[in-house]
């Protein structure tokens, strides 16, 4: 596996070099690398655990020695420049060698990789085309991880005695993370059920994949990625259904009962497979069938904690990385924090409360002032739905918010060839018969 790594890594860079597209290939590889991230740090083949992230760092960069970035891109470098007192204050406080390196890289990777790669989307223009290819980028490394899961997850089912998170249903690993990516797959590939693979082949493949990407999500008992990706599902089907026209809109409806006959049918085959403790896990009840009294699983109790850090620290914060001790302080417990918007409170303090509304204003004023995105709102409902969950712990949160900046052009390469073509003619007609004083003349034979 690690030589996976290297031969993608190797591959993708090549790509950026040699090909002429500079922009597409930097978001190709980026992509390739937010879908392969969880699946690297499985199978132990990602030489650091930030790898997924400081892929999406390193393209970006990479795309910016080659093609720049706009320089109304300021909210991001700003978000950026807002997270520096935070980091200031952790390091007054813990030692260089281990504990500053770690605490802050492990939780400032995550807004490092979102504003930089927000940098260098903002402001740009893509083919529709060629933003599904970026999806698909995300998509080839998760069916690799879905498959692999499949074969390294038990076939008894001893596995499902308890209705906590399942790591033997999730390849071994956490989760909380597998879900979350397993349910962008879902996502990704649901939006290609309405707007389909030319290939008929590929689509059925596709879908199939796609409806093994939710079983296996519910499979995992983590709640977070598979309510997320039906969110965004939701958002996308109810835009998708309103921007289409009236014949359309039947094809739509149709599907929508396509996906739910889907849907019930992948419930009743996750119900079986774990003899009715998937049904505990999603009414919070524990594996006897008994009512949980928090169904937020400790985070609600975390969340105020950090809400109680933000009252003591107002204006700059704990510092980054230090939630993590004042938890074990206040609380006797050493868990790390599972939310983002409560980590910048506690850790950043005012400045924090001043990054997030940057990362939330400066998408939405950019969205009213015309850019087309048919993602947009699904792609920034997923940042905000999984940093709300499972913080940043992966790159996926941070890439999408940064597509969620492109403007595409949905007239296809082709049309849009022909109209320049049809326009330069045109104009040849029209100057051809123009007299240099400016007034049409008459043509002679």
């Amino acid at each position: 596996m690690v030589l996976y790594f290297f031969a993608a890594f190797g591959y993708l860079v090549w790509k950026v070099i040699k090909e002429q597209d500079k922009f597409l290939n930097v978001l190709l590889a980026a992509g390739y690398f937010t879908g392969a991230e969880v699946f690297l740090r499985m199978t132990k083949a990602a030489p650091l655990w930030e790898t997924g992230k400081y892929m999406v760092i390193g393209f970006s960069v990479l795309g910016f020695l080659y093609i720049g970035f706009k320089k109304n891109a300021v909210p991001y470098v700003l978000y950026l420049l807002l997270l520096i007192p935070g980091i200031l204050v952790a390091y007054d406080d813990l030692s260089f060698d281990l504990n500053f390196r770690k605490a802050v890289m492990f939780n400032i990777s995550g807004p490092l990789a979102l504003s930089i790669a927000a940098v260098f989307c903002f402001g740009r223009t893509i083919s529709f085309s060629k933003f599904l290819k970026i999806l698909d980028y995300i998509v080839y490394p998760l069916i690799a991880m879905t498959i692999y899961i499949i074969l390294h997850t038990p076939s008894n089912r001893d596995i499902f005695t308890s209705a906590a998170s399942n790591a033997a249903a999730s390849g071994g690993f956490s989760g909380n993370q597998v879900s979350t990516v397993l349910g962008l797959g879902f996502f990704i590939l649901l939006t290609r059920f309405f707007i389909p693979y030319k290939n008929l082949l590929v689509h059925g493949t596709m879908m199939l994949f796609m409806a093994l990407m939710g079983y296996r999500a519910l499979l995992t008992f983590s709640r977070g990625g598979v309510i997320t990706g039906i969110a965004c599902a939701v958002v996308f089907i109810g835009i998708y259904f309103f921007v289409v026209n009236i014949k359309r809109k039947a094809f739509v409806t149709a599907r929508v009962l396509l996906i739910v006959f889907g849907a019930v049918a992948l419930w009743g085959a996750s119900e079986a497979r774990t003899g009715g403790m998937i049904t505990n896990r999603y009414t919070n009840k524990d594996s006897l069938g008994r009512e949980k009294e928090d169904i937020t699983t400790v985070r609600a109790d975390l969340m105020e904690a950090e809400i109680d850090a933000f009252k003591t620290n107002p204006v700059f914060g704990l510092g980054v990385g230090r939630v993590k001790g004042y938890f074990e302080e206040e609380l006797g417990n050493t868990v790390a924090t599972h939310n983002e918007v409560s980590r910048m409170f506690s850790e950043h303090g005012l400045f924090g409360i001043l990054a997030l509304l940057t990362l939330i204003f400066a998408p939405i004023i950019t969205k009213l002032q015309g850019r087309q995105n048919i993602y947009f709102y699904p792609f920034i409902l997923f940042w905000l739905l999984t940093i709300m969950h499972s913080s940043m712990r992966i790159a996926a949160p941070a890439f999408l918010y940064a597509l969620s900046l492109l403007n595409i052009n949905y007239v296809s390469e082709k049309k849009s060839t022909l109209r320049r073509k049809q326009t330069a003619q045109t104009r040849a007609v029209t100057n051809f018969g123009r007299h240099p004083s400016g007034t049409l003349q008459e043509r002679r034979v």
